[in-house]
């Protein structure tokens, strides 16, 4: 009954029969039936349950083999308990190419992509070989992290292994290759895929649009509705949107707007017309701009405002960057966001009382600015950087290299300041 409820997608009601297995005193708990109740609290992530089943391992002293052991790790990694996934799959002395994938998967899932990939490494080195799931992890991995020629030997690594090259796989390898500025690789293997999902189509089309190809991003749109194959859903729309923004292209994004409401049914979630406020914001349309925040269907978050606030900035219009900043302040009082760029705008139009006094305002009230933060891949390694940050086991070599630059630079252009902040 609960591997049923399980198969059918009913996990709750599998986690409640087990629950019922429990109370009953004359039935034996196995680990096929703590197993499914793992992947049931995985799949719901409820916590809690998970980890009493986990405490019920211990108490009735149930062998940890890999299949049990990949199913905890699997539950703590799906409900952001990284700590407690490590720790399991730490202890496990046989770990099976599953158990690797549900730690990999646990890291991309939190934002750990540094951590995803130094366990693939060490995956590599117990010599387990990876799968499908694996790569497509690592792959992720790479593109949210900039490791491009980790990205490329991963790719190299999986057609020499005969690793099937699925769609999860190859929309994977996509998203890292635009996202490391290859766009044309993404589009080379975008192509070669003989089944295209929508996400396939709308990854592509937005990874376009971010990397300043407006016009062939509404090109490939048009080409997927001549496909016939699949139909554009609100992501399509979202990347449609970004490449009219980013293109300039005002017409043509109120012009697929309300394609997206009339002809295919879809409702415009707050990302869309944040992409409408962004486009009217860079064409210096910012009444227009305006004029859209104040009759929007929906509830005005604070993504808007700053977007508004960004254009204000670019535009050097004052009067309404204060008024997207103090919205900015009153959703978000406890961040710096609002405060740095007023400032600039402020700065823009040169008044420097208004820009002591924004930083006046933000020391006052414990505001901080987060230090910036750079990665840089070198030799398959991603090392990262924060401003005002010593840490790295090179800084003293990097910082004399940089002066010795700076030395070079000055005889040669000396009316060019390169390089103070580093004293």
């Amino acid at each position: 009954m609960i591997s049923g409820y399980l198969q059918s997608g009913c996990c709750y009601l599998a986690v409640k029969v087990f629950g019922k297995l429990l109370r009953e005193s004359d039935v034996r708990l196995n680990d096929v039936s703590i197993v499914s109740a793992l992947i049931a609290c995985a799949r719901t992530e409820l916590l809690d349950v998970g980890k009493k089943i986990h405490g019920l391992i211990v108490v009735y002293e149930v062998v940890m083999d890999v299949f049990l052991g990949s199913s905890l790790v699997d539950m703590y990694t799906k409900c952001g308990c990284l700590e407690d996934a490590k720790t399991v799959f730490d202890r496990l002395l046989d770990k099976n190419i599953v158990c690797w994938t549900s730690m990999i998967a646990g890291y991309l899932k939190c934002d750990m992509c540094k951590e995803a990939i130094e366990l693939f490494r060490e995956m590599l080195m117990a010599r387990v070989m990876a799968e499908s799931a694996t790569i497509a992890c690592v792959v992720s991995a790479c593109g949210h992290s900039g490791a491009l020629d980790l990205g490329r030997w991963v790719h190299n690594y999986s057609k020499m292994s005969g690793i099937e090259m699925n769609l999860i796989v190859k929309n994977s390898l996509i998203d890292m290759y635009s996202k490391c500025g290859l766009v044309d690789k993404a589009l080379e293997v975008f192509h070669s895929l003989t089944n295209k999902d929508v996400y396939s189509w709308s990854m592509m089309i937005s990874r376009l649009a971010m990397n300043a190809r407006s016009e062939e991003a509404l090109q490939l749109f048009l080409l997927m509705e001549g496909s016939r194959e699949v139909s554009p859903n609100e992501v399509t729309f979202l990347g449609i949107l970004s490449a009219c923004s980013h293109g300039g292209f005002v017409d043509e994004g109120f012009y697929y707007f309300e394609k997206m409401t009339r002809r295919y049914k879809l409702s415009p979630g707050i990302e869309h017309y944040g992409c409408l406020v962004d486009l009217l914001g860079r064409a210096n349309l910012l009444v227009e701009a305006m004029y859209l925040i104040g009759s929007m269907p929906i509830q005005v978050d604070v993504v808007i405002w700053r977007s508004l606030l960004f254009a204000c900035n670019r535009h050097g219009n004052v009067e309404l960057a204060e008024v997207a900043a103090k919205k900015i302040n009153e959703l978000e009082p406890e961040k710096c966001g609002a405060h740095v760029l007023l400032s600039n705008a402020y700065a823009s139009a040169s008044r420097w009382k208004d820009v002591k006094m924004v930083k006046r305002n933000m020391g006052a009230e414990g505001i901080q600015k987060q230090p910036g933060c750079s990665f840089i891949e070198i030799d398959g390694f991603v090392h990262e950087f924060l401003i005002a940050d010593r840490t790295h086991c090179q800084v003293d070599i990097i910082c004399d290299t940089l002066l010795a630059m700076n030395v070079v630079l000055k005889s040669r252009a000396p009316e060019v300041v390169f390089l103070d902040f580093l004293h």
